[in-house]
């Protein structure tokens, strides 16, 4: 509730406005609420967030954190004034993270640093972020927005997040259970995600205009494809859990293949990977083909279609495969773990 005896003139003529933090706050509650979960125990407004662990089942429960931004891909959601989407991002690329070790997303923070708090773009982000958290079962038990004026535009900001879930330690993936022959199978993208756009906007020169370019390749415009945000893939993982060893997962972000494949095998072991299997790829393509990327540039960038790889047992392999279309997912087997020091093999 807005303290009503709570203002500052000074304040606000150096730049930050204490009553639109007031604002914000009453704007995004009820999307906050739409995250709520059991273990939740405080409201917003507090000086933390308090959430109560659930043992049950639990007799060696490991905590797992997470934290990462949105990054560059921030630039086009300015560019395309569209701001209600980048907080899935944000939570995407926290728990994706989380669910690589095995556990679920309990709870989640996020922070907003804007040059200037306009109260309705703040909800919409964190309209986002309720979404995301939604999505990967999470409850949003806080958060903070921060007014710098002269330090970011007035119509620019940065978002970024930290998660918090749990695992049972006997339960958490082993990458080095990993052995030759297992199978590598891989969770579709939605498209660039949330790494890389360094390179794309380079590419598109994107602050020049282009993103409202009709392609139909892509069935929608140049930017509405490359703002589509990240997908979360912690319930369908958690899923197949229940029914299937997963030994390992690598969430694909910032380096592609080559960078996170090797970060779930042991020493000695590569990722042959089918690349008939990852399917067609329209948008990389037309990043690559616009910025004359070499395949092995593009595959050491981004996901390229692929969003999260799991390695499990070969003989358990197509059961995987009916678990996660179950779930909805497009899941493919994409390849092998063979004997090897190259890590990363394409074929």
């Amino acid at each position: 509730m807005q303290n009503s005896n709570s203002r500052s003139e000074s304040y606000a003529a150096a730049g930050v406005d204490i009553t639109a933090g007031y604002r914000a706050v009453e704007l995004m509650k009820e999307h906050i609420a739409r995250t709520n979960i059991p273990g939740v125990v405080s409201g917003i407004g507090g000086f933390g967030g308090l959430f109560e662990l659930d043992m049950t089942g639990l007799t060696h429960p490991v905590l797992v954190s997470g934290t990462d931004g949105v990054g560059t891909k921030l630039k086009l959601a300015f560019l395309m004034d569209r701001h209600d989407t980048v907080g899935i991002d944000c939570v995407a690329m926290c728990v994706n993270d989380i669910v690589c070790c095995g556990a679920k997303p309990l709870t989640f923070l996020d922070y907003i640093a804007c040059g200037k708090n306009v109260p309705e773009k703040i909800a919409q982000i964190v309209s986002g972020v309720a979404e995301g958290c939604v999505q990967a079962g999470c409850a949003l038990i806080g958060g903070e927005t921060a007014e710098m004026p002269g330090f970011y535009p007035t119509d620019e900001y940065d978002l970024a997040g930290f998660s918090v879930g749990v695992v049972e330690k006997s339960k958490i993936f082993d990458s080095a259970a990993v052995k030759a022959g297992d199978a590598l199978i891989g969770l579709p993208s939605s498209g660039v995600h949330s790494n890389g756009f360094s390179l794309v906007r380079k590419v598109f020169d994107v602050e020049n205009g282009g993103l409202d370019f009709y392609c139909d390749d892509l069935g929608r415009t140049l930017g509405e494809a490359l703002l589509e945000p990240t997908r979360i893939y912690v319930k369908p993982v958690l899923k197949l859990a229940e029914t299937v060893l997963v030994k390992a997962a690598s969430h694909i972000t910032g380096g592609g293949f080559y960078e996170n494949i090797p970060r779930s095998l042991p020493e000695g072991l590569t990722a042959c990977i089918d690349l008939n299997k990852i399917g067609p790829t329209p948008l990389f393509d037309r990043i690559a083909s616009a910025g004359h990327i070499p395949m092995r540039d593009m595959y050491n960038t981004f996901n390229m279609g692929i969003g999260m790889c799991l390695i499990v047992p070969a003989d358990q392999a197509d059961v995987a495969v009916e678990v996660l279309s179950d779930c909805g997912e497009d899941a493919r087997i994409i390849g092998e773990v063979v004997p090897g020091d190259e890590r990363v093999a394409l074929v």
